[in-house]
């Protein structure tokens, strides 16, 4: 059965849904036994899932729970643990956890596998249980008709792998990094060095299937046009277990062409980086290029990495003459394969180096050296000034920032040509580039050191960036802009603090599509999408 499109919603009937209570039973200690003796009451009649399951008494326990744990701050003894692990292998699976986890009172949190800066999908303050799903990574390509299936465990790099054994005239605009997982990815928008060509890999997502709150599996034809909507850019995990997505795979030249031209500040890199404020946004679509800013022993370096969707004589001419400051030549540019492009910027762009080699480096899973982190994003709209760029850089100069990391990420081109209320996803024209800082440090006894180091700059940055509200990706979610209640309600007012800042405007709708489809908020965490459970005239009204 379709959900009904909200626009069909009566006034009587929105009302009757703002009431219904959020409050879920709370579990018992041993509610984890209740819910395994509740999920083998299902195995006579669903695919069976008892050796897909891993307690905490399970010698495997340990090594799948930290397979996917990409920030090694919530690796200590004192973050919380969930009861169980279930990493189904299809997705008929699913439906009998989320039924046995609502008797028990469990909660639930879903992991695709990727990187997950705040770990929310692997910790909660309430007894939970995790669906992992790294099992649900099949990829098929049809080349001919330009489409692509991938389950939500399946990563950036195995999909851009397995595009190009199918085609190397075919791509995908997500990521940089491969270790990617598409789930969380797509969700939250997901952009990369396609961005200005084709935009972001929500835009081009045609198709998904969804285990929703009643266990219900649905399609884009099944769920309806509301949901769909919320999905691609909403973060998946306020509405349902998405396992998988149809993607529309895009164009890409036999022989594309790539540059890295690093600058110190002795050669001029405040200068450079001011000036590439002007350029990048607004450059030929079929051009990126973005900044990384690093500490290189005494002094800071402005790496300059960039695709181009041609080959490298036009390149050099089109920078040549847009960005002469650079000083790009040919010896500079490398022409290779869309794919090949892939890899060279897996290698060079992720947050921990990659031995990437060749494409079938791109299904690595994960990093070797993890490390302790903390990150933070912004949205630019009007360009900084030589004197805000000077002192950003000179903050990482800071003993913390030793290993610190800035990116500069150009937008413009098809993603700003598309409405902010297309997809949730709202930071589209008017935004020059997005801003990603990400702090790290090896032992985590002097974190705080680290952390106050981050909180200096996000302070620090407060003239430059986007206002009221100030932007930020979810997909780099920070608890540092507020959470939700761990147990019963969370107002519209509350979630909205951070709410706003993730979606602007279309975090209302995101609201009534949650009170429509999960309206006694089973699937909750510190920043899901609350439904809307009451009127209040003094913290805040209902987006109606």
């Amino acid at each position: 059965m379709k959900i009904p499109s909200i626009s069909t919603l009566t006034l009587t009937l929105t009302l009757i849904i703002f009431f219904i209570s959020t409050f879920s039973p709370a579990a018992t200690a041993d509610g984890h036994n209740h819910f395994l003796e509740c999920l083998s009451e299902y195995s006579d009649n669903h695919a069976s899932i008892s050796n897909l399951v891993y307690t905490k008494s399970n010698s495997s326990y340990t090594s799948i729970l930290q397979a996917a744990i990409w920030n090694l701050r919530f690796t200590t003894e004192s973050t919380p643990k969930p009861q169980v692990i279930i990493a189904p292998n299809h997705e008929s699976q699913i439906p009998p956890i989320i039924r046995c986890a609502k008797q028990t009172g469990l909660e639930i949190r879903t992991r695709s596998g990727g990187h997950d800066m705040e770990g929310l999908s692997y910790r909660s303050q309430a007894p939970f249980v995790i669906i992992d799903l790294f099992n649900l990574g099949e990829v098929t390509v049809d080349a001919e008709a330009k489409t692509a299936w991938l389950g939500a465990g399946a990563t950036l790099g195995a999909l851009y792998y397995h595009i190009s054994q199918k085609s190397l005239l075919l791509g995908f605009p997500a990521g940089f990094c491969p270790t990617v997982g598409s789930g969380g990815h797509f969700s939250g928008g997901g952009d990369g060095t396609l961005v200005r060509k084709y935009g972001m890999a929500a835009d081009n997502i045609i198709d998904a299937r969804i285990v929703d709150a009643r266990g219900k599996i649905l399609d884009r034809e099944s769920m309806g046009e509301d949901l769909f909507w919320a999905i691609r850019g909403g973060g998946g995990a306020s509405f349902g277990v998405i396992v998988a997505w149809k993607v529309q795979l895009v164009d890409v030249p036999e022989t594309v062409t790539v540059f890295q031209v690093s600058k110190t500040l002795e050669q001029n890199a405040t200068e450079l980086v001011q000036k590439w404020q002007s350029v990048a946004p607004y450059a030929d679509k079929d051009l990126f290029v973005g900044i990384l800013l690093n500490r290189v022993g005494s002094t800071v370096s402005a790496n300059f990495f960039s695709l181009f969707l041609g080959r490298a004589d036009r390149l050099v001419a089109l920078v040549q003459k847009t960005f002469p400051e650079l000083g790009l030549v040919r010896e500079d540019c490398a022409e290779m394969s869309w794919i090949d492009s892939v890899v060279s910027f897996g290698r060079f762009t992720s947050a921990l180096p990659l031995d990437l080699q060749t494409p079938a480096d791109l299904l690595i899973r994960k990093d070797p050296n993890l490390r302790f982190l903390k990150m933070k994003s912004d949205f630019v709209e009007k360009p900084l000034p030589e004197e805000g760029v000077r002192g950003l850089l000179n903050l990482l100069f800071a003993p913390e920032a030793v290993a610190g990391l800035i990116a500069f990420i150009p937008h413009g081109g098809r993603t700003a040509e598309i409405s902010e209320s297309a997809l949730p996803f709202p930071h589209r024209a008017g935004n020059l580039f997005k801003v990603e800082t990400i702090v790290y440090w090896q032992d985590n006894e002097n974190a705080q050191r680290y952390v106050d180091w981050m909180k200096r700059y996000y302070d620090y940055m407060t003239p430059y960036v986007s206002n009221n509200p100030r932007s930020a990706y979810v997909n780099y979610r920070d608890l540092d802009f507020g959470v939700n209640n761990v147990e019963g309600r969370t107002s519209y007012a509350q979630a909205s603090v951070w709410g706003k800042r993730y979606y602007k405007n279309n975090f209302d709708r995101l609201v009534l599509v949650k009170t429509m489809v999960d309206p006694e908020n089973f699937f909750r965490f510190e920043q899901s999408i609350p439904p809307v459970h009451s009127w209040s005239s003094d913290k805040g009204v209902c987006p109606i």
